[in-house]
């Protein structure tokens, strides 16, 4: 059985609409190239078929190009090219590479396996800078799209009192839950499976929310978040290229939220924001 990479070109108009249907559609993260192609996967050839006429039925015609990949073992493929990251007082590291942390630094030791969060990503990197300057002890926390559970687990090192992770990939949150053991966090941490929107209500109240996933899904989720948030809580939004921003800051401000703060790197802008 071979994978098979769908490379989708959307006009920019269309660009993350589809981004975000295909992350609906398929439970994994997409990847955004730098010339607009979007790139998603499919276990076999039927499965690659079945995601373009669906594609094409919703979005209407869409050019896409499909390659079988190459057999890979990727039970373990993942692991290339990961070694210790730092992001401000964090540690980020994989867990068959031994790192003694220094002063002051807090340590994070991650499998991210499949599930979207290893701390390669500028998305994940802009949330982990707005968590540190942002999060008080003693916070109650949602994190939405929770992947490997990094941002989580970041949490918990800086103090949250609670934290639920919820996630809509139900082959994520074995990881995220054995990632929450690896770290000494499973008392404060929990992971559990369903769609943000519908869950973020339920999980109320909290301080602090993040959220690192697409602009439009994070648009989406704006109304739940911020009836989720306690008066004067703090959200975390990143998932987003620096282009998007303006187009974020307006709906932002809509929901009922004040900017706080903002991080770029490497293309992807973070912001936190307060429930005004």
């Amino acid at each position: 059985m071979s994978w098979y990479a769908i490379e989708v070109q959307p006009d920019p108009e269309r660009r993350d609409a589809v981004a975000a249907w295909l992350v609906s559609r398929t439970g994994q993260a997409v990847e955004e190239r730098a010339d607009g192609t979007l790139v998603s996967f499919a276990l076999d050839l039927p499965g690659a078929e079945s995601l373009e006429r669906e594609l094409a039925r919703t979005h209407g015609p869409v050019p896409t190009t499909r390659r079988e990949l190459p057999e890979v073992d990727w039970s373990t493929a993942w692991r290339a090219g990961l070694g210790v990251r730092h992001v401000g007082r964090f540690a980020v590291a994989p867990s068959w590479i031994e790192h003694v942390p220094g002063s002051g630094e807090l340590l994070i030791t991650l499998d991210p396996e499949m599930a979207f969060g290893s701390g390669e990503h500028g998305s994940t990197r802009g949330a982990l800078l707005l968590l540190e300057r942002w999060l008080r002890p003693g916070d109650r926390v949602l994190d939405l799209g929770s992947g490997s559970g990094i941002l989580s687990i970041a949490a918990a090192r800086l103090g949250a009192s609670r934290v639920t992770g919820i996630e809509l990939d139900p082959e994520a949150l074995p990881v995220s839950v054995e990632n929450a053991a690896r770290n000494g966090v499973a008392g404060v941490v929990r992971f559990v499976e369903g769609d943000a929107a519908a869950m973020a209500r339920l999980l109320a109240p909290a301080d602090l929310v993040v959220s690192n996933i697409l602009r439009l899904v994070n648009q989406a989720l704006l109304p739940s978040i911020h009836d989720s948030l306690s008066a004067g809580g703090r959200a975390i939004f990143s998932g987003m290229e620096t282009g998007e921003a303006e187009a974020f800051r307006g709906p932002l401000a809509e929901a009922g939220f004040t900017g706080l703060d903002e991080v770029v790197d490497e293309g992807w802008w973070s912001v936190a924001a307060r429930r005004a």
